[in-house]
């Protein structure tokens, strides 16, 4: 399984972003690699990836792709993001 984690520049929010589904993903017992990205790489990304993970503001930025995009709404909360990881993954 593979899931980006997106922010506008890709270095700072992404990164945390990508440590916290890093973790919700070893909680719920499920493998896989998360890449963090900026805006602009990430479309590209998200060709081969099986969901994107970011904020409300960057989804119309994403432009129509068919990677299933989840929104969240606070990067640094754990539970929200293993929740939304969840809600996702349709676990």
């Amino acid at each position: 399984m593979k899931i980006i984690a997106v922010c506008g520049m890709g270095i700072g929010t992404s990164v945390l972003l990508k440590m916290n589904i890093d973790q919700a993903l070893e909680t719920l017992g499920i493998e896989g690699d998360v890449e963090a990205a900026d805006i602009s790489s990430a479309r590209g990304a998200a060709a081969s990836a099986d969901l994107v993970m970011t904020s409300s503001e960057l989804v119309e930025q994403l432009g129509d792709i068919d990677t299933p995009i989840i929104v969240v709404d606070n990067f640094v909360d754990q539970a929200e993001v293993q929740e939304k990881l969840q809600q996702g993954l349709n676990l």
